[in-house]
């Protein structure tokens, strides 16, 4: 107790120390550089204090600060912090970011100045990313870079967006980005990154700047880097924010009853008018379709009898639907909700003179649009870096997430057709099934009810209700309900490093990573309807992926006179391994119990592991003299384990150069040139990501056992010569800027893929249906244009223009084989890799409504005759297995782009961005599915209204036809739609409190802001979504949601 007694009065003493040390009275005023306006809520404070105070609308400050006070930080968004002595009187004119083109960026294995930078980078700071309510990260890069393109496939809480940076490297490897967290490689989920720990984002597109990471860089790499303690003042920082979300794009247009009952009589009356072996009258025709009605479709929910519903393809004007089955028609209201967002995070930063510290938690809950989807994540950082001696510096950054998320539309693209799948049921149900079982031979088709009063679904269990096209014995609202799809994955990233000085100019850092993935897929099928019926069914999925990642890098750098030069060499090493375990039984036991000692009996079981490691040793020199003049060289060796050891290593490297003329004297003194710098790069990389990590080797699968007897079978030859997929890329670049308003760059760029992966045919007596080889060949060649504009610029009213254009052209230039066919595309030397293949549609015959296609003529004979229609001077097929097909166009646009707009007045702040897309072609595969000419029990779309009905109609949708499906909803150039889209991405609106009020609640800063993501997409169709995919085709994915955020930011 006296111990204690005695260090608080020690304590005391010292604040009375504090509290009679001298004080000393200063003043002044700040003013922007640009324009000498006074600039207020400038931050003023002591360095290494909290002592400190803020301008007034003039600029001027007043500021009591200790006798022993001798530097002062002068600080403001926007503007470039100054640190100046102490003195009486202050005048200091801050100098507008966007002047910095000596700013830090991080680029591979370190930092440089932008100024000496001679690759092509695009940044994003945390001001981008804060503000958004977002997830995942890449949702905040889009529309922040030229070059770079983005899908928005999905609107599931947590999902990824998939990212091309300059086109398309590989046709059958991997096109993605590599990311680095850190400095290190990651593979992980980026949804596991809480983005308010987030300092930046660099996007590296051309070689100069990829090289260096050699064999995993040829497709662009995004670092990520997170934040840190800054030295001076302790900060403690919370963010808070609600939000909810809705369907993003409006459903694709239906028909209701009438017109459905309608449509389908007149699909089965043609049917039979046209197509039977022995052609009826139209009177026949017509009584057999009127009596055949509910025989086609089940389900009569009509308060008239089956054969008084459509007469002569009429439907009867009498008839009303059922009081209790209209309410019920609707299936995605059972299913659909307003989604709820919730985000908290709070941040303590802050340094001293050798350390510096940020500890950061947060908390996400996203409950998505469509029930039984959600994530909520927990996320916890630790960044510490000290400088323990003169010559040596340490630090380490650990994070952890803890992630659970309930899923209704997986990653898998085979789900999109799935029963399972609410967009595909929803979307393909005709109107006239309801949800629940309903008694109709009661006037308002009472519902069937169970034994404790309970609305029973319609899923098969009151009789057969539903047509083939209905998706007969399955109910997506139950299964929805009763199914559980549940992801829990803790994730662990580690960074390490020391950084030995040995000398001025002289430093080896040490880095080590690593990272942990855990992930553990918890899922059950109900017993009573859906792929788990009769019995029910659980399966557990549990997988641990494992990094290292060890780093050695020497660097020296030393100017002399006007020569200035950087060496850096390094060694890296990355290990990588996967495990994973799988287990299925079915017959549950008892009730909500879903985990497998509840089931009976094992239906699957399996096991596997992978594992990865490349070894590579890297340099780098940088040379620049006086400044204006600048070279760089980058040389890679990796050695990979994916392939054969006389193939195992590869050299990757580059060069880059630059000049600054804004440094020459004959541009000095053009006033009107703030900035002018030309560069140039040229780099060829590797790309190991091939798929296989045992490519070189023949595989064989286990587990094809007879009864008790083990047997295997092989699954693909190996290949001793299989090696990298490389990239050689050329760019030309500008940065400019002018008349103090106008910043921007421009690049043009080749990127040349060569020894492309192929599954090559062999010989029938080989014994192997193929073999991979690398054997073919492709470019991309683009022109980006970024721009940064400021119109006005006052010192209460800031207005800035952002401006990214790209353009990007790919080109097949070598096949294993003059021509492959993949789904709706051919390869083709010639041609781009993502160009449709199409039979050419020629619209209708207005005589008898058929559907007319180019004919092929190579299939033309006498025999075949029957299949083609001569129309004018045009022999045209009518089925289309004898139809041409041609190249319809290419789903990669002509231009792509954003504009986003930037305004502040005083302490409002509001942004704008717009992203879109000009050219290019998608298949709408999900429109065609609801444009059939006689499916019964599916959704028509409303197009099929303004079908041909009578001869001499002239429209290009073909008859309604029940027997002629096949041919009328072929796939053809008839489903291409232009790809041109407009979207308002995402809106901001923020007011930071005055100071005056801030500093009487002792606060250092606190903002509010309204956030809206996704406001408005426009398309040539309504319902489709445009950037679902790179290929073009769309399938019934959980559309992206419409997010709204109200929240609050203030700092301690």
């Amino acid at each position: 107790m006296k111990k204690l007694i005695a260090l608080v009065a020690i304590l005391g003493l010292i604040g009375l120390q504090g509290a009679f040390a001298q004080t000393r009275s200063i003043k002044g005023t700040v003013t922007s550089k640009e324009d000498g306006m006074g600039l207020p809520g400038v931050n003023v404070t002591v360095k290494g204090t909290t002592i400190g105070t803020a301008t007034d609308m003039d600029g001027n400050f007043n500021l009591n600060v200790s006798s022993d006070a001798t530097i002062l930080v002068i600080s403001s968004i926007g503007y470039q912090t100054l640190e100046m002595p102490v003195q009486d009187v202050i005048t200091v004119a801050l100098e507008s970011e966007s002047k910095k083109i000596d700013e830090v960026m991080v680029v591979a294995f370190g930092t440089t100045k932008k100024s000496s930078f001679t690759g092509s980078a695009s940044t994003v700071n945390t001001a981008k990313i804060d503000s958004r309510p977002i997830t995942n990260i890449t949702q905040a890069l889009e529309g922040a870079a030229s070059g770079v393109q983005f899908t928005a496939a999905s609107g599931q809480p947590g999902s990824e967006q998939a990212i091309r940076i300059r086109g398309f490297g590989s046709i059958n490897a991997s096109n993605d980005p590599l990311y680095i967290l850190d400095g290190v490689p990651y593979p992980g989920t980026l949804s596991s990154i809480n983005p308010s720990d987030i300092e930046n984002v660099t996007i590296l597109k051309d070689a100069a700047s990829t090289a260096l990471y050699g064999s995993k860089a040829a497709n662009g790499v995004i670092i990520v880097t997170t934040k840190k303690g800054k030295k001076g003042t302790s900060v403690f920082q919370v963010k808070a924010s609600q939000g909810y979300s809705v369907r993003g794009i409006k459903e694709y247009d239906r028909v209701g009853v009438a017109d459905y009952y309608t449509l389908m009589w007149e699909a089965d009356r043609n049917n039979k008018l046209y197509n039977a072996t022995v052609l009826p009258t139209e009177a026949v025709a017509n009584l057999a379709a009127t009596n055949g009605l509910i025989t086609n479709l089940k389900f009569n929910i009509l308060d008239v009898p089956n054969n008084e519903i459509v007469v002569d393809g009429v439907f009867n004007p009498n008839a009303k639907v059922k009081s209790l089955v209209a309410e019920d028609l609707n299936w995605l209201d059972n299913i659909q909700r307003t989604g709820k967002r919730s985000e908290y995070s709070v941040m303590y930063s802050g340094g001293q003179e050798n350390t510096d510290y940020m500890y950061s938690m947060g908390y996400t809950k996203d409950d998505g649009y469509i029930i039984n989807s959600d994530l909520e994540r927990f996320t916890g950082r630790i960044n510490v870096n000290s400088r323990i001696k003169k010559w040596l510096k340490t630090g380490l950054n650990v994070s952890g997430t803890k992630t659970k998320s309930n899923y209704q539309v997986s990653d898998d693209a085979d789900n999109s057709s799935s029963y399972n799948n609410p967009f595909n049921f929803t979307r393909g149900m005709g109107p006239i099934y309801p949800v629940y079982a309903h008694d109709l031979t009661t006037t308002e088709g009472d519902y069937y009810l169970g034994l404790e009063g309970e609305r029973l679904y319609d899923y098969g269990q009151v009789g057969t209700n539903r047509a083939s096209g209905a998706s007969t014995g399955r109910h997506v609202v139950a299964e929805t309900k009763w199914n559980k799809n549940v992801i829990n994955r803790n994730v662990m990233n580690s960074r390490a490093y020391a950084e030995f000085t040995f000398m001025e100019g002289l430093k080896l850092t040490t880095n080590f990573g690593m990272d942990l993935n855990n992930y553990y897929l918890s899922k059950y099928e109900n017993s009573k309807v859906g792929d788990g019926a009769p019995a029910g069914r659980a399966s557990k999925t549990n997988s641990l992926t494992t990094i290292y990642n060890l780093q050695q890098l020497l660097e020296y750098s030393k100017n002399y006179n006007k020569h200035n030069f950087t060496i850096l060499a390094g060694h890296e090493s990355y290990q990588y391994n996967y495990a994973y375990v799988y287990g299925m039984k079915n017959t549950e036991t008892a009730t909500n119990n879903f985990e497998l000692i509840n089931f009976t009996t094992v239906s699957s079981l399996d096991s596997y592991a992978r594992d990865y490691a490349t070894e590579g040793y890297l340099s780098r020199l940088e040379y620049n003299f006086d400044n204006k003049y600048f070279l760089s060289g980058s040389v890679r060796a990796d050695g990979t384990s994916r392939f054969q050891k006389d193939n195992r290593w590869g050299k990757f490297w580059s060069v880059g150069g630059a000049w600054r003329l804004d440094q020459e004297d004959f541009i000095k003194n053009i006033k009107a040139i703030d900035q002018l710098k030309l560069r140039v790069s040229y780099g060829e990389l590797g790309n190991d990501n091939i798929g296989t990590y045992y490519g070189y080797q023949a595989v064989y699968n286990l587990g094809n056992n007879n009864a008790g007897q083990a047997g295997y079978l092989q699954g693909y030859i190996g290949n001793d010569n299989v090696q990298w997929e490389t990239n050689k890329s050329l760019d030309f670049g500008i940065e400019f800027g002018v008349l103090n308003m106008i910043r921007g760059n421009v690049d043009i760029y080749k990127r040349m893929s060569d020894n492309l992966l192929f599954d090559v045919p062999l010989p029938i007596s080989s014994g192997y249906v193929y073999q991979t080889q690398n054997i073919g060949s492709m470019e991309n060649r683009g022109i980006e244009l970024s721009l940064a504009i400021d119109p006005i610029k006052t010192r209460e009213f800031k207005w800035t223009v952002d401006v990214n254009l790209s353009t990007v052209k790919n080109e097949i230039t070598k096949l294993p084989q003059e021509e492959l066919i993949v789904g709706t595309k051919k390869l083709m030397k010639g041609h781009s890799l993502y160009e449709f293949w199409l039979r050419e549609c020629k619209g209708v015959d207005p005589t008898d409504g058929i559907a007319l296609f180019a004919g092929d003529m190579s299939q033309y004979s006498v025999q075949t005759a029957k299949n083609y229609r001569i129309i004018g001077s045009d022999t045209l097929a009518t089925n289309q297995n004898y139809a041409k097909y041609h190249y319809a166009g290419s789903a990669i646009p002509d231009l792509t782009g954003s504009i986003a707009n930037s305004v502040s007045y005083k302490n409002f702040e509001l942004s704008v961005l717009i992203t879109f897309q000009v050219g290019g072609k998608v298949y709408d595969a999900t429109y065609a599915n609801i444009m059939s000419s006689g499916t019964y029990g599916g959704a028509l779309h409303k197009d099929i209204l303004d079908r041909w009905q009578k001869p001499g109609d002239i429209t290009d949708i073909p008859r309604m036809d029940a027997g002629k499906t096949a041919t009328f909803n072929a796939s053809s150039d008839r489903w291409l739609v232009d790809a041109s889209y407009l979207n308002i991405r995402n809106i901001n609106l923020s007011y930071n409190l005055p100071q005056s009020w801030l500093t009487k609640i002792d606060l250092a800063s606190c903002k509010v802001f309204f956030g809206a993501e996704n406001i408005a997409m426009f398309t040539k169709r309504a319902g489709m979504n445009v950037q679902q995919n790179f290929s073009g085709v769309t399938s019934n994915v959980y559309v992206p949601a419409r997010g709204f955020t109200a929240g609050i930011n203030f700092t301690f």
